[in-house]
């Protein structure tokens, strides 16, 4: 169990840490979220997420491997994921790239839910 409880973490510590990519600038964050940010002061909020998110998931894939680590690393992921989930619902307007990580964040939060449950 404890293996599965590990490559839980990893899984949603990866997933959560793929977002940094956004820090290379404006392609990277089209590529993500399916928009551009319209005006500088978007992008360096959007460039700051990427960095938020890369450090819950290095927590997070720490969790994997340091189990002391897994409940405050995994209750901050979930309260990252559902937040995200609350604030963008699905609806007109949104990119596909919004709704669709407001999807992967629902699925892994069902994920990571269990496995702190497990753990």
């Amino acid at each position: 169990m404890d293996l599965l409880v590990s490559a839980t973490f990893l899984l949603v510590g990866l997933v959560n840490a793929a977002p940094v990519a956004g820090l290379l600038g404006g392609s990277a964050l089209r590529r993500l979220y399916g928009t551009t940010p319209a005006d500088p002061a978007t992008a360096v909020l959007l460039r700051h997420r990427a960095v938020l998110l890369g450090l819950l998931g290095a927590a997070l894939a720490v969790a994997a491997f340091v189990p002391a680590w897994r409940m405050p690393a995994g209750i901050a992921g979930l309260v990252s994921m559902v937040v995200f989930v609350v604030l963008a619902p699905p609806r007109r307007g949104l990119p596909a790239g919004i709704t669709r990580t407001a999807v992967i964040d629902v699925l892994l939060s069902v994920l990571l839910a269990g496995a702190l449950l497990a753990g």
